[in-house]
């Protein structure tokens, strides 16, 4: 089973939420993790492409686009059925991905927006009738 860790933001916005993702990120890979990002879709793969560049001063993290060229220790993609193990998921879809059973570790990323809160709850609901160890972390 996985350890699950949900992430509450404070903020509404979506950009914070992508921040967020860049931070745990940043952080994850330092500590020589392998991390996968899966979004909602193209766009919103794309623009956290760019974000893990510019999030902020001198941040670097190496990573790819699913589809783009040679293994990075972090991948972005969108829309998948299947996806190699890696350390750690970042969950930035509002459906728990079909793959998930394959990472040790997930963080699931909420902003307080309420049709986000009510998303992510149905998603904990899943996740704990399924057995994960589960954690809240308000931000």
């Amino acid at each position: 089973m996985a350890q699950v860790d949900f992430y509450v933001l404070d903020n509404v916005d979506e950009h914070s939420r992508f921040i967020l993702a860049c931070k745990l990120t940043e952080k994850a890979w330092r500590l020589g993790n392998k991390i996968h990002i899966h979004t909602m879709n193209q766009v919103d793969a794309e623009r956290l492409d760019e974000l893990l560049w510019t999030f902020r001063n001198g941040s670097f993290v190496p990573h790819k686009l699913m589809g783009n060229g040679n293994p990075a220790p972090v991948s972005i993609g969108y829309g998948m059925d299947a996806m190699e193990s890696r350390d750690l998921l970042i969950n930035l879809c509002d459906e728990i991905p079909a793959f998930m059973n394959t990472f040790p570790r997930i963080a699931e990323l909420v902003t307080s927006k309420e049709e986000c809160l009510q998303k992510s709850r149905k998603r904990y609901t899943i996740y704990r009738d399924q057995g994960h160890t589960l954690e809240i972390h308000k931000i």
